[in-house]
């Protein structure tokens, strides 16, 4: 072994065994000190674990220290760290069981093997510990995580699921997470444990960087219980445990506010709940559910797709179809022309492939489809059938009902700036009507304006179908910048935050690059009334809001700071009859579907239409009608 340094005050510590030249002398000093450091009552422990964790966090897939004992050293000292409160409070013990948690989760991350050496080695029972609580929220945090690794192998599965309480701690903990964060971190700056913070921000950033990381982690821990829960999830005979009224409800909501973009939350969990028949049966009894659904799969969420797929199994089983058919048609209908989403080619066939099959075998039985949505689906049936047909029109027919379609827009177009709104969307309906199936740009157009009409006659949720079909036929689709800002207004009036937001924030990217002078930024400065709603719909959103709501909190923006109403107020003193920012589409050539607004004084479109205000809201949510 190489002579140690004459400065090292921790005689053969690890680094100083990492020195040694000869890889068979090393192997045998690591072993050794793997072994023989959980017994050790030295200071400056925490230097190796912290060498050790940043060495698992750069190399997981390193074989190096599997074979020598890491898993057994780790597993030892969260031991010692729940068992002996002296030694865990003595010098910086205090992060010990993290950093091992950690490294576990780490080294078990990507290689299976390393995950069977890691149950071998006994990790599993100090980790649930950690789950349990035993600790604090920072060590349940990277317990989770490691044992969401663990369950993810089909060999090391079956270790974890013996433990009968994983489940049920990985459930809590999922429902409570955001409230422990709240409460035991967030909530008082001045009982912030030291040693939390420095794990957050290794001591930099000061008060809102800590409060910055603690909302991230706060999502990972929901987001990584969900993980554990979904590996359960895909054995049937865990679906019972997991399918509970209470929990089920919560599941939409649970997304991750904007720090934990990468993980599908909640409605990753459902669609693996759905794709069994005992887990659609629950989520169909739950109408919360069924609609929540239906505005994730209307949305500009990443994870729509999951939505979509939750909607179809559900309609596709004989079992659950009449509970939720009245619910999910509508939306699926909505969908029905998407041509593709991200890597889910002809989704739309899919769609209606599934909405016949389930139509024609399960509707003319069904005694609990509303009126509306019967019509919607004679509708649908009928578009199809018109897509049929124009197949083996010829071209001259289609030019004319294509110019017919123009002339009843224009006259839509005159009713709407005469302020004749409901007039205005009676036309647009004819002209749909009119415009042949293939015209897609036209009828983006068409809807698009037809949902501006239902915004302002107060129908969000008629909005909200017309701006979805507008999108669904755009190309790309969830990309027409006007149908996304109407989408997130309408949701908007329904107080849906998360999808209000996400429309809002795809809007202003989609007018960054858009050719339309009329919606690009200019300067790349947000448009003021799109700051207005992400600002008041990230308040709404806040990944803490519910747990400061419940422990008397403050909940006025995304850091918990109480923002003046008047921040969100409207100044616009225009009347609905002559504003002149509240125009339709025009040009059916551009892909940007003409100029809406004239102006960036007058870009606010419905949302500044009144000068009365509400103090309830921020800003006033009333849509511009004539005064009779």
């Amino acid at each position: 072994m190489e002579k140690i340094p004459p400065d090292c005050p921790y005689p053969e510590c690890f680094f100083c065994v990492m020195k040694e030249a000869n890889p068979s002398k090393r192997r045998s000093s690591v072993r050794k000190f793997f072994r023989d450091l959980p017994s050790q009552d030295d200071d400056g422990q925490v230097l190796p674990i912290s060498g050790l964790w940043n060495t698992a966090m750069a190399h997981p897939n390193d074989p190096e220290f599997i074979s020598l004992g890491i898993f057994e050293c780790m597993a030892a000292l969260i031991w010692k760290g729940l068992k002996n409160r002296r030694w865990l409070s003595h010098d910086q013990n205090i992060y010990i069981p993290y950093y091992a948690a950690h490294i576990i989760g780490s080294y078990t991350m990507n290689m299976e093997e390393f995950a069977q050496a890691a149950v071998h080695a006994g990790v599993i029972p100090p980790l649930v510990e950690l789950l349990r609580g035993r600790l604090t929220w920072v060590e349940q945090r990277v317990a989770v995580r490691a044992l969401g690794h663990l369950a993810t192998y089909q060999s090391t599965f079956p270790a974890v699921a013996s433990h009968g309480e994983i489940l049920e701690l990985a459930i809590q903990l999922a429902s409570s997470s955001l409230e422990i964060v709240y409460s035991h971190f967030y909530q008082y700056v001045d009982r912030r444990l030291g040693y939390h913070c420095d794990l957050l921000t290794r001591g930099m950033g000061g008060v809102e960087m800590e409060s910055r990381k603690a909302e991230e982690w706060a999502s990972q821990l929901q987001c990584w219980s969900l993980q554990l829960i979904n590996c359960f999830a895909f054995k049937p005979e865990f679906l019972s445990d997991i399918c509970k009224p209470d929990f089920l409800v919560k599941l939409p909501g649970m997304w991750g506010g904007l720090v934990n973009e990468n993980s599908p939350a909640g409605i990753g969990l459902l669609r693996t709940i759905c794709q069994h028949k005992l887990g659609r049966g629950p989520v169909a009894n739950r109408p919360g559910v069924i609609e929540a659904l239906c505005n994730i799969a209307r949305s500009s969420d990443d994870w729509q797709y999951m939505a979509i797929d939750c909607l179809l199994w559900l309609v596709q089983d004989p079992n659950t179809c009449h509970k939720v058919i009245d619910k999910a048609a509508p939306a699926l209908i909505d969908l029905a022309e998407i041509s593709a989403l991200g890597d889910h080619k002809r989704l739309g066939d899919t769609i209606v492939n599934v909405l016949q099959e389930c139509i024609q075998s399960h509707v003319p039985t069904c005694d609990t489809i509303s009126t509306n949505t019967e019509e919607e689906i004679a509708e649908f049936f009928s578009s199809r059938k018109r897509l049929r047909l124009e197949k083996n029109m010829p071209k001259e027919d289609l030019h004319i009902k294509q110019a017919a379609a123009l002339v009843v827009k224009l006259e839509g177009n005159s009713l709407f700036s005469s302020g004749n709104i409901a007039g205005a969307a009676s036309k647009y309906s004819e002209a749909l009507a009119l415009c042949p199936m293939k015209s897609k740009k036209e009828r983006v157009v068409l809807y698009s304006n037809r949902a501006q009409c239902y915004l302002l006659l107060q129908q969000p949720l008629a909005a909200i179908s017309d701006a979805t079909r507008a999108l669904s036929l755009h190309n790309p689709p969830n990309r027409h910048a006007k149908s996304l800002w109407r989408r997130a207004q309408a949701y908007d009036m329904l107080d849906l935050a998360k999808e209000s937001l996400l429309d809002a924030i795809l809007f202003i990217n989609e007018c960054s690059q858009s050719n339309d002078p009329d919606l690009s930024l200019r300067q790349n400065k947000v448009p003021d009334y799109a700051e207005r709603l992400v600002k008041k719909q990230m308040r709404a959103a806040w990944l803490f809001r519910e747990a400061a709501l419940k422990h008397g909190g403050v909940t006025g923006d995304v850091f918990g700071q109480e923002a003046d109403d008047s921040e969100w107020e409207t100044a616009s003193e225009s009347d609905a009859g002559n504003d002149g920012g509240r125009e339709v589409d025009d040009d059916d050539d551009d892909d940007d579907d003409g100029s809406e607004w004239k102006d960036d004084d007058n870009q606010k479109d419905v949302y500044e239409k009144s000068s009365t205000k509400d103090k309830n809201h921020g800003y006033n949510l009333r849509l511009a009608e004539d005064d009779s």
